[in-house]
Order: structure tokens, then C-alpha cells, then sequence
């Protein structure tokens, strides 16, 4: 039996998107929800049924909901760590939470925002840990909090099963997310001992010819900007080195590389940030905000990549 690989868009968003049963199953095991805190039921919400502010720049999220509760669920896929992904998400999450209530209402209407996030990349090289979190406290003692907004972030090829020792839902579900792909020939049984695993195992073996040609260009997608990601950073490498060699002359070799790199790989990641929009938008012929959104770029800078972009096209 074929499987398709539930980290693309087009399928996780067909899993989470539209089975309350899987999402709430998913969101139970993958946050620290516990006795009477777990979610029980979830309405998706739509983009028309938000709540909309003109100064807030719009931002894409893979599935939004909130629960009987009044707790909103941000979850986001993304296939490889950007520096401006933890911004956008935190943006996301601060969108949610002033939105919920209108001007003169009490703040004590406000419930917190959990922004559920799994990444395909490593991004904390300092830790062995796949799994961190993130909560506003006092810094001297952290088990004094300000409730509203928690970030989570799963570093998914961090994730073995030998290194798993806790819930189990959690291990099956990250399980069914790390090992299913069209390389899957036996499916591990554990996975089918949960009914809401092998739910999404089935919707994994069929997709539409309209949703083959998504799958298939959501690939393409991020395989493009990936290659697009590593020549930007070896561009800002040699920008760097050359840079640093010309203020050795007058600083000394050693200082001038060290800070010539410095600067000129922001230059040049800035540059190939520019180049990778460019090309990614001639190769799948998407607009600017959506191949800004597919690299990580933030939307609030837009204007300045439009300007990049002109530069480029000079």
C-alpha cells in the first residue's frame, strides 16, 4: 500500500483541518493538557469568522481552532527552520490573543493561546531535547508565570523512539509524523493500536488528482527553497570573507575577517533571501506573500523585499 508523507500541506491540513477527532486527539498528546484541561471538543475557524485589526499584517497557520473553553490551537508544519520562524509564530499566537475581545471589553475575557508548532529541521544544536517550550516568568523564579500565550516547538528529527519515555500518544503520533512517506512499506503495528492513528494512516493512501498536483508542487516548493536557503548562506560567506580581508588591511587580518564575515553574511543572506524569492515565485508562479510565507521571511518587512526584488530585476 502507498502512503503519502502527512507533513506536506495539502495532507496534514486534510488530517487536522477536518477531523475534530484527530485534532483533539493530536492536541491532547502533543500539550500538557491534563484532567479537566484537555480538549474536549473544536470549532475550526476560518479566516472571514477572525476577528480583523488593519494594523496587523496577515499570516498563514496550517490549522486554527478553539475549544469549548475558549482556548484557541495555532499548529503549524514547517519543513526547515528560518531565523524569523519563531517571530512569526509568536506573531501569530499575539494576533490571536489581543483579537478576542473588542476595545472597552474586560480583560479578564482574555483565554490563553497555545501556538503548536513541529518543525522538520533542527534549530537548538546546544540540546538533545526535540521538545521545548516556551512561557512568559519571572526570571529568578520561573514558577511564577504571566498566562496568555505558550509556544511549543518539536524538533522532529530529533525524535527516536529510544529516546521517548513518556506518553504515548504522543510517541504514536510523532511516530506516524517521522516515519510515514512514500518510502513506507511496513507500517510499525503500534500505530494501529490507536483508532485515531489509523484514521490518518488511511487518509495518507488517497489523494485527488488536484490534490496530487498540491502535493506534488508543495515539494517542489520546498526542495527549491532549501537549495535557494544554502547558496544564500554561502554567498554571505565569501561577501563576508572578501569584506574582511579589505578592513584586515587596516585592522589586522584576524579582526577584519572575523568582522567582515559578520557583515557580509548578513549582507548575503539578505541578498539571497532576495534571490530565493525571486525564484521561487518564477518556479511555482506564486505571488510575493506566499513565497515569503514558504521561505520564513517576515511579512512586515514586505515593502523592503519588493525593493530587493526591483534591485535584482535591474
Amino acid at each position: 500500500m502507498k502512503y503519502y508523507d502527512p507533513r506536506a500541506d495539502v495532507l496534514f491540513q486534510k488530517i487536522f483541518g477536518r477531523n475534530e477527532d484527530l485534532t483533539i486527539s493530536f492536541l491532547n498528546a502533543m500539550l500538557p493538557l491534563e484532567g479537566d484541561g484537555r480538549v474536549q471538543t473544536i470549532k475550526y475557524l476560518q479566516p472571514e469568522e477572525l476577528p480583523i485589526i488593519p494594523e496587523l499584517k496577515n499570516s498563514i497557520v496550517d490549522v486554527l481552532c478553539v475549544d469549548i473553553k475558549g482556548r484557541t490551537f495555532v499548529v503549524e508544519m514547517q519543513m526547515y527552520w528560518t531565523s524569523y520562524f519563531k517571530q512569526r509564530i509568536l506573531f501569530n499566537a499575539a494576533k490571536m490573543y489581543v483579537t478576542q475581545i473588542e476595545k472597552g471589553e474586560n480583560y479578564d475575557a482574555l483565554m490563553p493561546v497555545y501556538g503548536l508548532n513541529l518543525v522538520n529541521d533542527i534549530f537548538d544544536s546546544t540540546s538533545e531535547d526535540y521538545y521545548h517550550r516556551y512561557k512568559m516568568c519571572e526570571q529568578s523564579n520561573p514558577e511564577k508565570t504571566i498566562d496568555g500565550i505558550e509556544l511549543f516547538f518539536f524538533e522532529l528529527p530529533k525524535f527516536k523512539p529510544k529516546n521517548f519515555s513518556e506518553k504515548k500518544m504522543q510517541f504514536l503520533w510523532l511516530k506516524f509524523l517521522t516515519e510515514i512517506n512514500e518510502k513506507t512499506v511496513n507500517v510499525d503495528p503500534a500505530l494501529f493500536e490507536s483508532p485515531e492513528i489509523t484514521k490518518a494512516l488511511d487518509i495518507c493512501t488517497y489523494l485527488t488528482q488536484e490534490e496530487i498536483l498540491g502535493y506534488d508542487m508543495y515539494w517542489d516548493a520546498v526542495s527549491t527553497a532549501k537549495t535557494l536557503a544554502s547558496g544564500k548562506f554561502k554567498d554571505g560567506m565569501d561577501i563576508g570573507i572578501e569584506k574582511g580581508e579589505k578592513i584586515g588591511l587596516v585592522k589586522g587580518r584576524a579582526e577584519g575577517r572575523a568582522e567582515g564575515r559578520a557583515e557580509g553574511e548578513a549582507r548575503g543572506e539578505v541578498r539571497g533571501e532576495a534571490r530565493s524569492l525571486a525564484n521561487l515565485m518564477k518556479s511555482t508562479h506564486w505571488g510575493l506573500e506566499q513565497a515569503m510565507m514558504a521561505l520564513g521571511l517576515p511579512l512586515e518587512q514586505r515593502e523592503r523585499y519588493v525593493e530587493l526584488l526591483g534591485q535584482l530585476e535591474a
